[in-house]
């Protein structure tokens, strides 16, 4: 912290006149208990050692080492033919949309999936194609759904030719999509000439929480998607796995989209690092969300889903107010993402110990018995 200081004071100094300074930024100088997402942390000491001591080249012109072991580790631990560094996992999801389908052909989607609700519409606007919405029960599509979606070969209807599973399910609080469900709709979906992606964006929470391995998750899908800039703690970096034509057209398509990236070995180092030391550990922040669910739990006027990962919702009565609760959360150092007008959200990561829980516990306690006084 004190380092922190003399940093801004050293900056603030050199500015010119005029400029806006860092002092000028919102950033308090205590270290928060961040739980808007597992996005937000920060590499290790010995991720950044890593990073800087990662041997590179181009990868556009396919010869970065460290990003072709990454690439070969990961296809070997789904058991795909191929796989494809990728900046973000909302980029490898749209890849695979965009490889496995043709404009105007359906994508078969749970309504609060991820790709439907949080990527600007992408499957339409990058690929041309119709997003047909189904409900479920915690994101878990059963066989019945596709049956329905199928709709002949009439002239006048939309092709369905992808279903888009996810796993992790975000909105569902984290909750795991079960094997046997996404085995049947594979099966299902194979069945009648329809391709399967799996958004695993969390799937290694999925893995280390089931027992289940990864490559037996990704048995389900002909593509997915898996992110190591959330629970894995990379700075940055997704991957998309598949058969070896549609990676390459994929490849083709990362170059289109301005996903293809030079020296990227150094942020695959980090993720390579993860890979190593960072996927068992998970099974800490699930530990840390049900002791962070049981605390909210306690407060009055709070209903808490419980997780079965690393993912925390809390539902909120009708007189707490959310917004003003997420601020007096912030004015203790504790933050936290609204979603919907009474529910939020919280979730641990290896950015926030066990410290940080009870902390985190304590300022959502006191938050809430504010709005009982008032």
């Amino acid at each position: 912290m004190q380092a922190a200081a003399e940093f801004t004071m050293l900056r603030t100094k050199a500015q010119p006149p005029g400029c806006v300074t860092i002092t000028s930024l919102p950033r308090p100088l205590m270290n928060p208990i961040d739980l808007r997402s597992d996005t937000v942390t920060r590499p290790t000491s010995a991720m950044r050692k890593a990073i800087a001591e990662a041997i590179v080249g181009d990868d556009v012109y396919g010869d970065d080492p460290t990003v072709i072991e990454l690439e070969r580790r990961v296809s070997a631990l789904t058991g795909k033919e191929a796989a494809l560094y990728v900046p973000s996992g909302t980029m490898g999801n749209q890849l695979a949309v965009h490889v496995q389908v043709r404009p105007s052909e359906e994508v078969l989607l749970e309504a609060s999936s991820h790709i439907f609700l949080y990527e600007q519409g992408g499957i339409a606007a990058a690929s041309g194609a119709l997003a047909h919405i189904v409900t479920a029960e915690r994101g878990v599509m059963l066989p019945a759904a596709l049956t329905a979606a199928l709709r002949g070969e009439d002239d006048h209807n939309a092709r369905l030719s992808l279903v888009c599973v996810e796993n992790t399910h975000n909105l569902s609080g984290g909750s795991i999509v079960p094997l046997a469900a996404l085995q049947a709709m594979r099966a299902a979906a194979s069945a009648r000439g329809v391709r399967v992606h799996l958004d695993g964006a969390r799937l290694w929470n999925a893995a280390v929480a089931s027992g289940v391995s990864i490559a037996q998750w990704a048995a389900c899908a002909d593509t997915v998607m898996m992110c190591f800039s959330k629970g894995l703690g990379a700075p940055v970096g997704s991957i998309l796995v598949g058969d070896a034509p549609t990676i390459r057209a994929a490849r083709r398509a990362r170059k289109r989209f301005g996903g293809s990236m030079r020296q990227v070995g150094m942020l695959a180092a980090a993720c390579l690092y993860a890979l190593d030391h960072h996927v068992d550990r998970l099974a800490d922040d699930h530990a840390r969300a049900r002791e962070l669910a049981a605390g909210f739990a306690a407060a009055p006027g709070v209903q808490v889903d419980a997780p079965e990962t690393n993912i925390v919702f809390a539902n909120l009565a009708e007189d707490i107010d959310t917004p003003a609760l997420i601020a007096a959360l912030r004015e203790r150092g504790v933050w936290m993402s609204q979603y919907g007008p009474k529910r939020v959200r919280a979730i641990c990561h290896l950015d926030v110990d066990d410290a940080g829980i009870a902390r985190a516990i304590a300022a959502f306690h006191a938050a809430v018995a504010g709005f009982a006084k008032a």
